[in-house]
């Protein structure tokens, strides 16, 4: 097909709109190869290895918890080899904590007393490993034991596309995140919540129709319609977070009223950054706008007390010399709000994410296993501090 009509130019629309539907197709026909058609994802099997390290105990406990019948049995291989689903993990969770000494050694979310924590992974740049970090973190803890809901609130949906949903088809007018904060008629959030294919986690999903927000939220603001946009995701979240220990956010990649409804929610803020010049320069910019904006809503009356605030080091080379002049750079600035771990750039992960997977659903044997060990244990590493930060702020 020809670039050119008349005049030796291009219709800008007709050609995106043509280039949209064959990515679109492209997709599509992608995602057939990889899973069932109509299927929905499912969660893989851990071994007893894998069990007993979430679990947070040895393999032998394990083993002698089955040797007493003081758990039911699980699913067997041929070879005598046990595997456990996530159920499987929830249920010996509950009977270690049953049994435990001090309750909540092995149930470690929220108690009577303790506020719901709601974490909002963000940045100005796109790339910098927002969504992975998010559904990471929210997989690795559910896996602990919480109770997660994940908010999608980036109108690019990448979040719910990795739950197993096709933005574009299964929320394309109605039943995202949108429905709840919408100036016109919103519905309580529990009617667009979806139970997601992971034990453990519940999904608030996202859609282009998002971006309407972004557009209304600048007349509902001049016609005073209230709550206003920083308040509204906070008062969408209230209605059910009784049911969750953590609520997660994953932002879109730009500083518009989305962005700031979920930082006025939020008890917990993990700035991801990915360790060169050009992208802690941009982080530069966004600090700065972050801050102008947030004293506005402050000044209007909105919430700005957290319970800390972290930079997230993404995609680290561990032998690339520059990148760690960067890290170091940034631990002198920001000293403790560094985390201490950092998710490594990992062919493990990115291979994961052509089947719309994570490290925590795809098989060690589908990988170099060194490899696999690596992403796996950077991954572990990053969450379990996570999981500090929110002990900490719960007083443990």
């Amino acid at each position: 097909m020809s670039d050119s009509v008349a005049g030796g130019s291009i219709r800008i629309n007709e050609r995106i709109r043509l280039n949209a539907e064959h990515i679109a197709t492209a997709l599509e026909n992608h995602m057939l190869s990889a899973f069932a058609p109509d299927a929905r994802k499912e969660l893989r099997m851990f071994s007893a290895g894998e069990a007993a390290e979430i679990l947070g105990i040895s393999a032998s406990f394990l083993r002698k918890l089955h040797f007493e019948n003081k758990i039911d049995d699980v699913h067997t291989s041929s070879g005598g080899r046990r595997y456990y689903s996530a159920a499987d993990l929830a249920a010996i969770r509950d009977h270690l904590d049953r049994a435990a000494k001090q309750p909540g050694t092995y149930r470690r979310g929220r108690r009577p007393g303790d506020k719901v924590q709601v974490l909002s992974f963000l940045n100005f740049k796109g790339g910098s490993g927002k969504t992975t970090s998010t559904i990471h973190a929210a997989q690795r803890l559910a896996l602990k034991g919480y109770r997660i809901l994940c908010v999608d609130i980036d109108p690019q949906a990448s979040l719910t596309t990795l739950f197993g949903y096709r933005p574009e088809v299964d929320f394309l007018d109605t039943g995202t995140i949108y429905d709840a904060i919408s100036y016109s008629d919103p519905v309580p959030l529990s009617q667009v919540i979806q139970k997601t294919f992971f034990h453990g986690i519940d999904l608030a999903p996202a859609g282009l129709i998002l971006q309407e927000f972004e557009h209304e939220t600048p007349r509902a603001l001049m016609n005073n319609i209230q709550p206003p946009f920083y308040s509204r995701m906070a008062t969408a979240l209230s209605e059910v977070e009784a049911d969750y220990d953590l609520i997660l956010f994953d932002c879109p990649p730009q500083l518009g009223y989305l962005t700031m409804s979920a930082l006025c929610a939020s008890t917990g803020l993990f700035i991801t950054v990915v360790p060169n010049m050009l992208d802690v320069a941009s982080m530069s910019q966004f600090l700065q706008m972050s801050a102008d904006l947030l004293d506005v809503v402050s000044q209007a009356g909105a919430e700005m007390d957290y319970d800390f605030l972290r930079f997230l080091i993404n995609r680290l080379e561990p032998n690339d010399g520059p990148q760690q002049q960067v890290v170091a750079f940034l631990r002198n600035l920001f000293g403790k709000e560094v985390m201490t771990n950092a998710m490594l750039k990992s062919t493990a992960i990115s291979d994961a994410g052509l089947t719309h997977q994570t490290i925590y659903e795809v098989e060690r044997g589908q990988f170099n296993r060194n490899t696999y060990d690596r992403a796996v244990d950077s991954l572990n590493g990053v969450n379990d501090e996570i999981e500090s930060l929110i002990q900490s702020a719960w007083g443990r």
